[in-house]
């Protein structure tokens, strides 16, 4: 090509943008922008060459470069890193108007991405011209639930969910919490029961359930009726009593079966913190279940109770003391049972960095949100931002038997309009304002996990361009796989690792960055640093 023939065609391409009136926007650094950095722009029709996110649906639709998490479950609370992301999170998201153009789905969730955005920039808000709408939708979640098995193929699955006051008797239209009538309840009902059948779990642990056994028992008919297995459920001994909630134990009488007696731990609020020996039918395994509902994080509360404004909330204290109460109770009741293998689950009220599963964690329990999927991992929304309040811990004895885990977030992206008491909606969607938790387990009483196992195995170089090398990784009789997140928890990139030396491409922004391997039935997180 001539010099003056190439000069032409560039002039000609910069014409052409001009003359159209767009602008290509690069964002350096998804994690630190904020809309002040729209500034320049105001006025003008820009296209985004990152996706942007759907972080809020509550009144009007808000996104951003990144997905907004809760501070404190991603940093301790309050320190300078908590405050910084409060910061950030507070800045970090704008309106966007006339999404309807070019989406003309209803039911716009958070967490979708909208790929080559093309807007007008106002002061407070984008002028959706055209975009592309891509993943987190309802299509994508009705075809299959999350998969669980990353580290093996699970023999048992594991459900527990916060069903959001799930009441079948006594209903008062003056409260607040869950259904105001029979014919609502049957609207909640429904819902629930198709969001329990497609899990199709083996065991669930359900809180947030009017007390007695009426509302347990009608759960299981629903799952017999829905799935054709044979559901029973642990009597735990209350009564129905009006606004008060238990935690409660159904399972699949086909796969497994109690033993031993229920437990109750009966430190903080009353009948929602329970714990069940199961067994495998088929293998003769045993592993403990423990379900929980820990005190809230609203309310008046004074002394070591108090709010501290660190992001923790109210009655923090409390919740910290049920977690060791949870903890002093398996203590007592392994030494029984001659088994150390425990999951602990439920809505603890607290996010992943906070003082309550920071206990478990300092006595030895792994948190499997974080192991499995770094800080990406979620159950809950508030605010537009994302965090779990609801968990899956485990003994480091059980941990080598888990196969995997993930919230299926069929609740927290939806819009809370799709409620049973709001909508004519009977699908399994906003049946809960919680996501169920999965969890898979293969249980080996012979596994012996090194929790203290050195790094050794393999390890992770610069490659060739814009390539890092996983050397050592790959495993020839299970799959291995690596995921890379941000700092913030968003998943950048998974994949199965297939070759002793496999490339994979650094992000394209600098930035620090969290590898996760799974390999040889263990977890491995490194960081790198793209400069």
């Amino acid at each position: 090509m001539r010099k003056n023939t190439f000069i032409l065609l560039v002039m000609g391409l910069l014409l052409s943008t001009v003359m159209s009136g767009e602008r290509h926007v690069q964002i350096q650094d998804v994690q630190t922008w904020t809309v002040s950095d729209l500034k320049p722009y105001v006025g003008e029709t820009v296209i985004f060459d990152v996706p942007f996110y759907i972080c809020s649906t509550a009144s009007n639709v808000y996104v951003s470069p990144r997905r907004l998490f809760s501070p404190t479950n991603q940093v301790l609370p309050g320190t300078l890193e908590y405050r910084n992301l409060l910061t950030l999170n507070d800045h970090g998201s704008i309106r966007l108007d006339n999404y309807q153009s070019s989406y003309p789905e209803a039911q716009i969730r958070t967490g979708v991405r909208v790929h080559n955005l093309k807007a007008v920039v106002y002061a407070d808000h984008l002028e959706m011209i055209s975009g592309e709408w891509v993943g987190n939708l309802r299509k994508d979640l009705e075809r299959a639930i999350p998969d669980v098995d990353l580290n093996g193929e699970h023999r048992l699955l594991i459900c527990g969910m916060n069903l959001e006051y799930y009441l079948n008797q006594q209903f008062d239209p003056s409260s607040s919490m869950g259904p105001d009538s029979y014919s609502e309840h049957q609207a909640q009902r429904a819902k629930v029961s198709k969001a329990l059948a497609k899990i199709n779990a083996d065991i669930y642990g359900l809180v947030e359930i009017q007390q007695g056994d009426s509302a347990m028992k009608e759960i299981a008919r629903d799952l017999e009726k829905n799935t054709g297995r044979p559901f029973r459920i642990i009597h735990n001994g209350t009564e129905a009593s009006g606004t008060y909630t238990t935690s409660a134990f159904i399972y699949s009488e086909d796969k497994v079966r109690p033993y031993g007696m229920l437990q109750e731990v009966r430190v903080g609020v009353k009948n929602r913190k329970y714990m069940q020996t199961f067994e495998e039918i088929a293998t003769g395994e045993k592993f403990i279940y423990s379900i929980n509902h820990f005190k809230a994080k609203s309310g008046s509360a004074s002394g070591a109770d108090a709010n501290k404004g660190d992001g923790q909330g109210a009655f923090n204290a409390s919740r910290v003391a049920e977690a060791n109460g949870v903890m002093d109770k398996y203590n007592a009741f392994k030494a029984a049972l001659h088994d150390e293998d425990i999951l602990i689950m439920g809505d603890l009220n607290a996010y992943g960095k906070e003082d309550p599963i920071m206990a478990f964690l300092k006595r030895g329990f792994y948190d499997l949100h974080r192991a499995f999927h770094a800080d990406s991992s979620y159950s809950y929304t508030f605010s537009g931002q994302a965090g779990y309040l609801d968990h899956a811990i485990s003994s480091a004895s059980l941990l080598g038997q888990v196969t995997g885990m993930a919230a299926y977030t069929i609740n927290s992206d939806e819009n809370d309009k799709w409620t049973y008491d709001k909508s004519s909606d009977r699908t399994m969607f906003r049946c809960s304002d919680h996501d169920p938790v999965l969890v898979g387990l293969r249980l080996d009483s012979t596994a012996v996990v090194d929790t203290a196992v050195v790094i050794s195995n393999w390890e992770l170089v610069n490659g060739k361009s814009n390539n890092f090398v996983i050397r050592r990784a790959l495993d020839i009789d299970e799959p291995s796989y690596y995921r890379v997140y941000t700092l913030q928890g968003l998943l950048l990139e998974q994949g199965e690792i297939v070759a002793e030396e496999q490339e994979v491409e650094k992000p394209n922004s600098k930035g620090v960055y969290l590898i996760i391997i799974y390999t040889k039935k263990e977890t491995y997180p490194f960081k790198i640093i793209v400069p």
